[in-house]
């Protein structure tokens, strides 16, 4: 089977058909290219999905990140970004394996081709040439023939006529004989001419067409193959990055058997639970002797009586009452006038400044007491392995600086050892500070400590009463800097103060009448109230409420008229009155 042999006559047919060969092989390569790109996009896809969705440094989403189940999906994401790489590797080998290559053989292709079809273009001119010559030579011969014949004819007629004269005779004799020369000429070079036609059409139909049809088979046939070949390459760079795209969703797989339910619960307890105990039982109040009815210690007619009631150490405590349990209004109270009210508080002490620095949301306290007693004891212990572990670093490079101090002495021309005397004393008031600030929460952690109850067994006992933790605000000043304004300074003069006073107690105090009671409130502990805006209250206690928590974690209560402030919303238990002036209603 050979194309110059079958295809002799076909030049034409296998010029288009090579060339559709080598439009197919290009347009292979085109779908490669963008398969290529399709991996390439694909992959960025991937890696900004995958990026997208991790969690976020010192956010809450890294502190969510703790529960098995988002372990498992932080996982997902790390194995899909290496899914991401993988698809990455496939662009990257079918770039190199097939494309590369297959374009360079493409240019090459295109040059043997063209010289091939170069060489049979010119066997045909030259066959073409040859079958011109052999054309003219047989006309030449044909015409040569016609001329001779004529010339006999002519001959033969004048020496038959007696009245032409012997010279003219004798002159179409000669001329007869030339034409007939003439023609023998002719016919020996057209009989030349056409045998050097027929062996060059032999070796044109039977050496030289068949020698450049094989050539140009044989280069198809290759084409064919390289393609073959490329397809089979194409096929094995997917499969190579099958083990590793398996091990990404292996370990996707791996990380969902990882979830453990029963971890996650146990996550939740550790992050919300508070360190409070459930409230107790509520006394049985008997109303069928209303004037012989005992008033509670602790109660609100009590607490307006006789001002601030004291803790009692050996009595039960009162139970607790539960949130949703609403109380009845308490009982109007008495008004004073306004200008007592205006009197006693231009000669008190200014508190307006701090006040509103609560009331505004300021700086949480360092002490972390406006927490739950379980979520402050958690922020303290971190706040305490956190300031440890600065501490091992402030150590380790104190080691390093006094290593190299003792490198510096041995080998002075490596530097001067005075040059690091400054960084090692800071280094070492780093420190120092670092301690004295680690003592201080490790102060707070054992206080908290010693107030939780601990593990099965019960810490609070009747009648006693734990120490209040730190304040929620160390002093007026630091209310003073979180103000929003800042313009507050402890330099500013009487006169100033008086005015801002004044400006506040406007603000404060347009009604004649105090702030509406909108509900009462139980004290689940005691808090000492020793900062400036705040008021102090004794467990079990019950007071009015004025003013429901802004988001800020306090609540504003009263005594009675003259006494009223902040409390931790944490350390007391709210019964709104639905029917009061801006309270909130609850289903």
């Amino acid at each position: 089977m050979s194309w110059g042999t079958e295809l002799w006559d076909q030049f034409d047919n296998l010029e288009k058909h090579t060339q559709w060969g080598i439009d197919i092989l290009e347009k292979y390569i085109k779908f490669v290219k963008e398969r290529t790109e399709i991996e390439l996009s694909y992959a960025k896809q991937l890696r900004n999905l995958s990026k997208k969705y991790q969690p976020k440094k010192n956010s809450k989403e890294e502190e969510e990140y703790r529960y098995t189940a988002c372990k498992a999906f932080l996982s997902t994401l790390n194995e899909m970004n290496d899914y991401a790489g993988q698809h990455e590797v496939v662009s990257e080998n079918l770039t190199s394996q097939i494309l590369a290559g297959l374009a360079r053989y493409v240019q090459e292709l295109k040059q043997e081709r063209k010289s091939h079809f170069h060489d049979g273009r010119k066997a045909q001119q030259h066959i073409e040439t040859c079958w011109k010559q052999l054309e003219s030579s047989k006309r030449r011969f044909e015409r040569d023939c016609k001329e001779a014949d004529r010339a006999q004819q002519y001959f033969e007629k004048m020496d038959a006529d007696i009245n032409v004269t012997k010279a003219d005779v004798e002159k179409a004799r000669q001329q007869a004989q030339v034409r007939h020369q003439m023609a023998e000429d002719s016919k020996a070079d057209y009989s030349s001419i056409l045998q050097k036609f027929n062996h060059e059409q032999r070796e044109y139909y039977h050496t030289h067409i068949p020698h450049i049809f094989q050539k140009i088979q044989e280069m198809e046939e290759r084409r064919i193959v390289r393609l073959g070949e490329s397809m089979k390459t194409y096929a094995e760079v997917d499969r190579q990055v099958i083990p590793i795209i398996g091990k990404c969703l292996d370990g996707i797989v791996k990380a969902a058997e990882c979830i453990d339910e029963k971890t996650d619960s146990q996550l939740v307890i550790e992050a919300y639970k508070s360190g409070f105990e459930p409230p107790g039982d509520i006394e049985f109040e008997d109303y069928t002797q209303p004037m012989k009815r005992t008033v509670s210690e602790n109660s609100l007619s009590n607490s307006r009586g006789e001002g601030k009631a004291e803790p009692k150490f050996g009595g039960k405590p009162k139970g607790k009452l539960w949130p949703f349990i609403k109380k009845n209004k308490s009982p109007k109270q008495q008004k004073e006038p306004l200008s007592h009210r205006f009197n006693e508080f231009m000669t008190s002490k200014p508190k307006i400044h701090c006040f509103r620095s609560l009331k505004r949301g300021g700086a949480a306290p360092e002490d972390f007491s406006n927490l739950p007693p379980e979520q402050r004891r958690k922020k303290l212990q971190q706040k305490v392995d956190e300031l440890n572990r600065e501490i091992q670093k402030e150590m380790d490079q104190r080691e390093a600086i006094t290593k190299m101090k003792d490198v510096y002495l041995k080998n002075p021309q490596m530097g001067d050892p005075a040059s690091l005397d400054h960084k090692l004393t800071e280094v070492i008031q780093n420190i120092d500070k670092l301690r004295l600030e680690a003592q201080k929460f490790e102060a707070w952690l054992a206080e908290v400590e010693g107030r939780l109850p601990a593990r099965g067994e019960q810490r609070r006992q009747s009648g006693l009463y734990d120490a209040q933790p730190a304040p929620a605000v160390n002093n007026c000043a630091q209310a003073r800097e979180s103000s929003p304004d800042g313009s507050y300074t402890e330099e500013q003069s009487q006169e100033s103060e008086v005015k801002v006073l004044a400006t506040d107690f406007d603000d404060e105090f347009d009604d004649e009448e105090p702030l509406p009671a909108i509900g009462t409130c139980k004290a689940l502990y005691t808090f000492d109230g020793q900062n400036e805006g705040t008021i102090s209250v004794v467990e079990g206690e019950t007071l009015y409420v004025i003013e429901e928590d802004k988001g800020d974690g306090w609540t504003r209560i009263r005594r009675n008229e003259d006494e009223e402030g902040y409390v931790p919303t944490s350390y007391v238990e709210v019964y709104l009155d639905k029917n009061a002036k801006g309270a909130k209603t609850y289903i």
